[in-house]
């Protein structure tokens, strides 16, 4: 009969897992890799104890993951401060918050998609659909206050949002961001441009 070794829970499994599939791909892991990175003897089937296969591994990591990503930007965008510059500020902090904290979890969504469509959509409308829609329902409000000119809320949430993701996006897949430029740098020209863009009066 397999047995863990004492100290290796579901959750140390999923960790490395994670880790392995970042690193290597999930193709390129086995569960041999999986339980030895985990201290488990190979060949023990100790793993499965806890998971009945590998995409099992795999889907529960990532649904794992999600809930903590939808945790992290559900209490951040609990207070969206009334002073638009401020809640741009807050709007690129949550999304690079998200991204960074789930660098492998970004790189297997990115270099597995075509494997897993269904898994990866769900991760999708959990986080970062959601960002969208909270970003156009704000710039909305803003519009009907008579705060900004945008004409197209939607669209230009898309623009903002798109544009944040791609540097943490870049950085974890190549190791380079945007001409190279460190984050505050990025932060800081990105929110001038936003608003400016978004012609934001008080």
């Amino acid at each position: 009969m397999a047995r863990t070794t004492p100290g290796v829970t579901r959750g140390r499994i999923l960790d490395e897992a994670i880790r392995l599939f970042s690193t290597r791909g999930y193709d390129a892991t086995s569960v041999v890799d999986i339980q030895v990175a985990c201290g488990l003897a190979p060949g023990s089937g100790a793993l499965y104890k806890h998971f009945p296969s590998k995409k099992a591994l795999l889907e529960q990591a990532v649904r794992r993951n999600l809930e903590l990503m939808a945790s992290r930007r559900a209490a951040a965008v609990t207070d969206v401060p009334d002073d638009p510059r401020a809640a741009l500020r807050l709007l690129a902090g949550v999304v690079w918050e998200v991204m960074d904290s789930e660098r492998d979890l970004v790189r297997i969504m990115i270099r597995e998609f075509a494997g897993f469509p269904e898994l990866f959509e769900e991760m999708w409308q959990g986080v970062l659909a959601t960002l969208y829609r909270e970003c156009a329902a704000w710039l909305s409000g803003l519009r009907d206050q008579g705060r900004t000119r945008v004409t197209d809320p939607e669209a230009t949430a898309g623009v903002l949002v798109a544009s944040l993701t791609y540097y943490p996006i870049l950085d974890a897949l190549i190791g380079h961001t945007p001409g190279d430029l460190a984050p505050d740098r990025f932060l800081a020209a990105w929110l001038d441009h936003a608003v400016a863009t978004l012609g934001i009066t008080d």
